[in-house]
This record gives C-alpha cells, structure tokens and sequence, in this order.
C-alpha cells in the first residue's frame, strides 16, 4: 500500500491530474460559497433576542421574589443538562470562573455552561478509547505495550485541555474582532451622543451600525442596551458589558460611561478622548509591530533569499570557469 502510494506521488502525470482536480474544486468551491454562507450577524441577533427575554425574566423574578408573589423561572433542558445532573459535573467540573470565559467566548445560559461541562467529562474519555483503538488495531509500529499505553494516557490529557483550549481560541478570536471595531464604535458613539440621543438610544443605533463591522461587538451592545432597560442601575449594565468582554478599551469605555452617569459629566467630550488615547494605542502597537519586523525577517532572508543570490552571482562564473578548464 505504501509503495503504490510512493509510486503514484512519484507519477508526473497523476500530480498533474491531481492538482488540476483540486483546482477545479476550488474554483468551484469559490462560486458556490456565497451561496452556502449563512447569515452570522441575524444568527447573532436572534441570539441576542433570546438572550433580552431571559433577562426579562430573570427581572420579573426578582420583582416576584420581592413582592412574596410567584417566582416565573425560565427552565432549560437538553440531554447536557440531564447528564450534568446525574453525574453531578457541576460539582467537580465546574470552576468559579466558568460562566465568565464562557460569555467571553460567546456562549451565555445555563445550557451552555452544561454542554461544557459535558464535553469537558466526555472528551478525555473519548480521546483515551481512540488512542488505545488506534495503538492497538490500526498502527504497525514496532511499540512496546507500556509505549502504547502512555500515549493513550497522555492523548487523555489532551483531551483534558481540549475545551479549553477551545475556549480560549474562541475568546481570543472574539476579542480581536471587537478590538479592531472598538474605535468606529466610540466615534459613532460621540455622533450619537452629540447629536442629543440619551446613551439607550445611542447604544441600540451603534448596535445596529456596527454590525457589519464586527458581529461580536454589536451583540454585546445589544446586550448592554437591554440590560440598561430592564436593570435597575445603568452601572451594573456597564460592568456587566465590561465583565463580558474583558477587554482593557472596553473597560475605560465603562469606566467613562459609570462617572458620566454618576456625576453627570459631558459624554461627547470624554468620548472624544477616548477616542484619540485609542486610535493612539493602536498607532503605537502598529508601529511596534513595524520595529520588529527587520529582525524577525532577517532568518529567513539568510535561509531563503542568500542562496539563490549567490546561485545567481557565482553560477555564471562556475560555467564559465569550469568551461574554460
């Protein structure tokens, strides 16, 4: 099997078929992915949507708690709850700050919080009987039994690290999204507030415009806009968006936002520097960034580009010289 597959990687003719095959389909691929692509940002907001009622609820429970009437709770089921349940998950799975990295990933409720547990108990166990099957049926490899064994084990820890690995990749990716975002949203934020809008009215629009930009950003904005019309205090909304983040710009931004509705200071002005102390930052990383780039490509020019300089320079002078002898 192995020698047939060496022979066909080695045939001129078959890899010319081959990558003109997987061209086709990429062309193909390319034309047909509008068509596939599914619609993120109303995705988003039914999540969003989803995400105002339970708060809604969660209001009118406390109000109910508050005035000795019956509680309204909101119940979610699903096979990850049921198995959460019976293995008890939530008890030894289950860290203080779950709930945090899981909103700064995107997931919100109680159902998300027992998928991840679930996956969090099932994928070491799953990662285990794979290995072990793939050692001991599949693989030809000359290893011992104790060899085998501890890759099945150490396969088990990877799985350990898996979903959160899975998490953090996902927080990253969502906090580069709203970061890059994060300046056109202030700036849309001050034209808003300038033109006499009151901050609700201000952040729903921006939620709106924004979308387009980063889908991320215009749900946590959706989010705050709800929970500053449903919450009692605007400054637990504000904390509540920052906590959700747990980005170092969102966290001025609330903090600007909570001394405005404290002392009642001008919003537009301390947008605007806002603004400028952000659009610096970022100034400032890029040329950062810019710094670092002749170090960082001088090993690769070495390795890359000297050689064929010098195949380029010495190579006539070889012709000619070993012509001449």
């Amino acid at each position: 099997m192995l020698d047939l597959a060496i022979a066909k990687l080695s045939d001129a003719h078959f890899m010319g078929v081959l990558l003109a095959s997987m061209g086709c389909a990429a062309t193909v691929f390319m034309a047909l992915m509008p068509l596939i692509q599914t619609d993120n940002l109303s995705r988003r907001i039914r999540a969003v949507s989803s995400e105002r009622e339970r708060i809604r609820l969660r209001e009118r429970e406390r109000l109910a708690v508050a005035q000795n009437r019956t509680q309204v709770r909101y119940r979610s089921g699903g096979v990850t709850k049921r198995i959460s349940e019976a293995l008890k998950l939530t008890k030894w799975l289950g860290t203080d700050t779950a709930k945090q990295q899981l909103a700064r990933a995107g997931f919100r409720g109680a159902s998300a919080e027992y998928a991840f547990l679930t996956f969090r108990f099932a994928a070491p166990i799953a990662f285990f009987l794979l290995s072990l099957l793939y050692m001991f049926a599949v693989t030809k490899f000359g290893l011992s039994f104790a060899t085998k064994v501890g890759i099945s084990i150490f396969a088990a820890f990877i799985g350990i690290k898996a979903p959160e690995i899975f998490l953090r990749n996902t927080t990253t990716k969502r906090q580069k999204s709203m970061n890059r975002a994060y300046p056109n949203m202030v700036d849309l934020l001050i034209i808003c507030a300038e033109s006499g809008m009151s901050i609700e009215h201000a952040v729903r629009r921006v939620s709106l415009e924004i979308g387009s930009e980063s889908i991320a950003l215009a749900e946590e904005l959706s989010l705050l806009a709800a929970e500053m019309s449903y919450l009692d205090q605007r400054r637990t909304a504000f904390e509540n968006f920052n906590e959700r983040t747990g980005i170092e710009s969102i966290r001025q931004l609330t903090t600007v936002l909570v001394q405005s509705e404290k002392y009642g200071t001008p919003l537009g002005g301390a947008l605007r520097v806002l603004a400028q102390e952000s659009r610096d930052q970022r100034m400032t990383a890029a040329e950062k960034i810019a710094a670092s780039l002749p170090p960082t490509l001088t090993v690769p020019m070495i390795i890359f580009f000297l050689p064929g300089l010098f195949a380029a320079i010495l190579g006539p002078a070889a012709i000619q010289i070993n012509h001449w002898t």
